[in-house]
């Protein structure tokens, strides 16, 4: 889980050390868009006459015209962008790229020409709307690639390793097809990412040839859940799979480009970052180092990773937002400290700008360093609009910057609004900086008799800071982390309390001590502070991962409530009138929204070889044919259940033979998976459903599930509806996209099952010998 809680100490040292002296100070970024003598004061509650209509209404127009004022359309315009990117995703099939455009073109247009209009406005949104669905079409046209839509078996690769991940158990790497040869498949693939035994992963920049068995992406295990298949086409990849047998090393047929060459550097830049981290640590502690510092965190063993994101410091692990600030904050604090030892420079040269510009490359040289994911990306946007605001002499911490950086992220990348990393880091980060322009204003405001003043000498003001932004910035991710991983953290900030001071005067600031000091062979001691803070950090987690009640798990709900909630988020951060509460009304209504989703009664995997039925305890039963633990964890998970996959009560009430099993629904009817076909016969007879990966017989009189529809609509939730089911597919009726293509016959399935009436049998005319006689 990516939560970036910024630490609140480096966010107020960003507005105290980065204000300019002697610029007149806006009152909290709204000067000049309240109208004299109307509108009330930004915060407050009803105004006097609460009980007078006239005097309501007359308070909500202030308001409005409050928050229509100057300087508070462009916050609302990467919304309205990323609403439409939003759109795109939800679409059927692939839009018509040159149609959207053009409309795109001719919104904008129409907007420019509106701009002295009191339409301007909702002009602009719209065309924001259609700028960001065309963009999303544009990037999806760009990129498109082939997508292996069944399993290959022994298919012969050659080709360059891209890059390269060191697990725990396995390692990974993506490789650029050069050549593909597969029996009775003529699919060419651009990209595929291949598992091998661990320590046996090639060069980055390498040529390779080998063997592999390839599998399509990875759809969803369960209709509403997350959509793996589709971050790996905007990764350019085709394909997932293992190798088979040895990788041979050959020679390429050609040099494999520049970016290949820099993808080799940086790769070996990490390893030997990792080696010299190893050189000092072990475990767990040079994992989580190599991950501060890389971004490779898959090495970190599963207790120490679990109990991280139960505590609620899982986004200490991911390049964040807080790591980004973290880097740039250190970085120009030290230069800007070094420069001022020399009077001359400190007294006729513009330092300060100086130093946001060493603290914008080190933040750059970060990115790189880190891979430069899409999550990474937008620390960095964010990070970088920041350091230039500072360089050019304008407020560093706005509004403004969030919404100039949510426009790069999903200008560049449009399909990070759909990814769980940006959804929470923006949603952290609009709290933030709600806080800073609302909060902390007055929470930092001069002492103003002696009793603030003890306090304030005690760090008091720091603490509560650094509570404040740890619980706006929980919060804030709190419905996403709930959406996605079906759990929130209880006692996070409590987490991030006890360890984000220690990350972030100790853990981060020796990492790069330790980066300077190794080409002089001198970092084994920053190394080993480093592991110090990193002790403290996991001993913290460890301990509130262990408190009772730690663990809040949140059954599986809908994008609606998420929809919802998000709005609410985003009208309680970016109002700045008595009309933000409205927000907490529709995030409460999001709430009571989402926990009243009901939950299926059957689940059925894609493949057809994993069944979940809800028994009269309204537990989740499982029928397994295969040993897929990541599928059972993902349901369990949604189902809000604190099983593991390898508990023995989820076999409770199934019974099985050599050709499949049944268990009962919790109104006693039978659910039975068939594994063989002349199992079917029986349980067409005998079961209300029967599910089987094979094609079932046109004359089975129970309800049926079999490969056609699992081959055309993935994974299924089932909930009973009357005798039948309704039913949820992960790929609708229809749905044709990029990283989900259409099957060949894709048949006609209704949206719900209903028992079969039995068809009429002819009766027997064959008269008794008995009666025969009796006429005789």
């Amino acid at each position: 889980m990516h939560v970036p809680v910024a630490s609140a100490s480096v966010a107020y040292r960003k507005v105290q050390g980065m204000a300019e002296p002697g610029r007149p100070a806006r009152s909290q970024g709204i000067a000049g868009t309240w109208p004299v003598g109307r509108a009330a004061p930004a915060g407050g509650f009803a105004p006097a006459g609460f009980g007078a209509w006239p005097a309501l209404v007359e308070a909500l127009r202030a308001w409005m015209r409050a928050e229509a004022g100057a300087g508070r359309l462009l916050p609302w315009v990467p919304v309205a962008f990323g609403s439409g990117i939003a759109l795109y995703f939800t679409a059927d099939h692939e839009p018509v790229l040159w149609v959207v455009a053009a409309i795109a073109a001719a919104l904008m247009l129409g907007a420019v020409l509106l701009r002295r209009s009191r339409l301007f406005a909702p002009a602009i949104m719209i065309a924001a709307i259609a700028a960001g669905f065309a963009v999303a079409t544009w990037k999806t046209a760009r990129i498109a690639h082939t997508v292996l839509a069944k399993p290959l078996y022994s298919v012969a690769l050659s080709g360059f390793v891209e890059t390269r991940d060191i697990r725990e158990r396995t390692d990974r790497f993506v490789l650029r097809v050069a050549a593909m040869e597969a029996q009775r498949s003529e699919v060419k693939l651009e990209r595929v990412r291949l598992s091998v035994r661990k320590g046996t992963a090639p060069e980055v920049g390498s040529f390779v040839q080998l063997k592999a068995r390839l599998m399509p992406p990875i759809s969803p295990v369960r209709p509403g859940s997350y959509d793996f298949s589709r971050d790996m086409f905007f990764q350019g990849i085709g394909a997932s799979g293992f190798v088979m047998g040895a990788i041979a090393a050959a020679v390429p047929p050609d040099a494999g480009g520049l970016r290949l060459r820099y993808a080799a550097f940086m790769q070996g830049l990490r390893d030997a970052i990792d080696a010299r981290v190893r050189a000092t640590l072990e475990g767990d502690n040079r994992a989580i180092a190599t991950a501060l510092l890389t971004g490779r965190r898959d090495a970190i063993t599963t207790p120490v990773n679990d109990a991280m994101f139960i505590s609620g410091l899982g986004h200490v692990l991911s390049i964040s937002g807080y790591h980004m600030a973290v880097v740039a904050g250190v970085v120009f604090f030290a230069v800007r400290a070094l420069l001022a030892l020399i009077p001359g420079l400190a007294v006729g040269f513009p330092i300060k700008k100086w130093s946001a510009a060493a603290a914008l490359v080190a933040a750059a040289f970060y990115l790189l360093l880190s891979g430069a994911e899409v999550a990474t990306q937008r620390s960095f946007f964010m990070t970088a609009v920041v350091l230039i605001a500072v360089m050019v002499d304008r407020r560093a911490i706005t509004f403004r910057t969030l919404a100039v950086a949510a426009l790069i992220v999903l200008a560049v990348a449009p399909e990070a609004l759909v990814h769980p990393s940006f959804q929470m880091s923006f949603a952290a980060t609009l709290g933030l900086v709600a806080l800073v322009q609302i909060g902390m204003p007055n929470l930092f405001a001069s002492p103003d008799h002696s009793a603030t003043a003890r306090i304030a000498m005690w760090g008091g003001r720091e603490i509560a800071m650094l509570f404040l932004a740890s619980l706006i910035a929980g919060l804030a991710t709190t419905p996403y982390a709930a959406f996605h991983f079906h759990r929130v953290t209880p006692f996070g900030v409590l987490a991030n309390l006890g360890a984000m001071p220690v990350v972030s005067a100790l853990v981060m600031p020796a990492g790069l001590l330790g980066l300077l000091a190794a080409p002089f062979g001198l970092d084994g001691v920053f190394w080993w502070l480093m592991g110090i803070g990193i002790d403290w950090m996991v001993a913290v987690s460890r301990w509130v991962a262990a408190l009772p009640g730690a663990v809040g798990r949140i059954p599986a709900f809908g994008i609606a409530p998420l929809i919802a909630a998000s709005l609410g988020i985003i009208v309680m951060g970016l109002l700045r009138t008595p009309l933000r509460w409205s927000g907490a009304l529709v995030l409460l209504v999001a709430i009571l929204w989402g926990l009243a989703d009901r939950q299926p009664d059957i689940l059925i995997a894609g493949d057809g070889q994993s069944v979940a039925v809800r028994g009269r305890d309204g537990h989740l039963q499982m029928i397994r044919a295969n040993k897929d633990g990541f599928l059972l964890k993902e349901w369990l998970a949604a189902d809000a259940d604190p099983r593991d996959a390898g508990s023995p009560s989820l076999a409770a009430g199934v019974s099985c033979d050599e050709a499949g099993c049944v268990t009962p629904l919790a109104d006693g009817r039978l659910v039975a998976l068939a594994l063989r076909i002349d199992a079917l016969a029986d349980d067409c007879s005998r079961a209300a459903l029967v599910v089987t990966a094979r094609p079932a017989p046109a004359d089975c009189v129970a309800m049926v599930v079999d490969r056609q529809r699992l081959a055309a609509q993935g994974a299924l939730a089932l909930t009973r509806r009357g005798d039948g089911f309704a039913v949820q597919a992960v790929k609708a009726r229809g749905t044709d996209r990029p990283w989900s293509p259409a099957t060949a016959g894709e048949g006609d399935f209704s949206a719900s099952l209903a028992p079969q009436a039995a068809a009429p049998r002819n009766r027997d005319a064959t008269p008794s010998e008995a009666d025969l006689q009796a006429e005789d």
